[in-house]
């Protein structure tokens, strides 16, 4: 998951995937972009991994990190999350795919800036960009990519209810839990096509491309919206 930005003290993913970690402990044998995850398209979206140093950002109990660092034979996949709760349950269930697999407690953006030119590739499956200010966040995602490199993000296409993306670069305010249980809020950037594509042309990236792909039914449903993007110049062999 991503960047905490209603405080820095208080770890507003304690409570996110427990259930799951308890009766969960597989590698995934499959990675998927969509917020239903159980259908769409899969990690061709990131290119041949072979050799790479990939990053994801806001990683969360790290699931589709170690999807990657097991199946797509990368250098190495270095997954960040601001989380304490979520390094923590990552740690637990894969900590022993290191050193291919690097588990990293760290607020992404301040990552990021200590990585230049780093990274081939990085994506977010709802995780850091939906919930870092972009202002902040895409122009060190561009400066710890290698030329040519890739960043791919799924974001939700619409809020959950189905009310419409903002039309600028606003946040929303959501319902989140503190480890104690009390109601709060977080910030999550919910935006239109159009708001990442000008964001990402402002932070430096090129070769900009969106795909809605539709989600299912029910009050939680949401279509995912797709977003690949490259920082400019050649990528190394």
């Amino acid at each position: 998951m991503g960047q905490v930005t209603t405080t820095s003290t208080t770890d507003l993913w304690h409570h996110y995937g427990r259930t799951r970690h308890a009766t969960d402990r597989a590698v995934p044998g499959r990675f998927l972009w969509t917020w239903s995850q159980d259908n769409g398209p899969e990690a061709e979206v990131l290119g041949d991994l072979t050799g790479r140093c990939v990053g994801d950002l806001g990683s969360g109990a790290a699931r589709h990190a170690a999807h990657l660092a097991v199946h797509h034979q990368p250098a190495r996949v270095i997954a960040v999350d601001a989380s304490p709760a979520q390094h923590a349950m990552a740690s637990d269930l894969y900590g022993h795919l290191a050193p291919r697999l690097r588990l990293v407690n760290s607020d992404v953006t301040r990552h990021l800036h200590a990585m230049a030119d780093t990274y081939d590739v990085l994506y977010s499956v709802f995780g850091a960009v939906d919930f870092t200010n972009p202002h902040e966040l895409l122009p060190t995602a561009a400066a710890a990519l290698r030329p040519g490199g890739r960043l791919v993000l799924s974001t939700l296409a619409h809020h959950l209810g189905g009310a419409p993306a903002h039309t600028d670069a606003q946040h929303s305010e959501i319902g989140a839990k503190t480890p104690d249980g009390e109601a709060t809020t977080m910030r999550r950037w919910v935006l239109q096509e159009q708001v990442w594509t000008k964001l990402l042309d402002g932070a430096g990236f090129t070769r900009i491309s969106t795909e809605r792909l539709p989600g299912g039914t029910g009050p939680r449903a949401a279509d995912t919206l797709l977003v690949t993007a490259f920082r400019p110049g050649q990528p190394s062999s």
